[in-house]
């Protein structure tokens, strides 16, 4: 994936398919209290409607709209010799 298909105006533009009749604007943005992930909540308005979507970013730098997932506390065991 290219440094362009990551950035947050291509996934806006994918998933919002402005024309130019229609105004963008970020609504809100901001960190996630879980684990201080950002996301970015966006506004398509247009005369027929609006339409709004959250994108989440990804510790690889994707944009997605999807949240990325929260680190779990996990315990390994391991066998000992006796």
């Amino acid at each position: 994936m290219n440094t362009a298909e990551k950035s947050l105006h291509y996934v806006v533009e994918k998933w919002l398919a402005p024309v130019p009749p229609v105004r963008i604007r970020v609504v809100q943005f901001g960190r996630m209290r879980a684990d201080g992930g950002r996301y970015v909540h966006v506004e398509a308005s247009a005369p027929a409607g609006s339409r709004a979507i959250f994108f989440f970013r990804h510790d690889d730098g994707r944009w997605c709209v999807f949240p990325p997932r929260i680190a779990q506390p996990s315990m390994t065991g391991y066998l000992l010799a006796a």
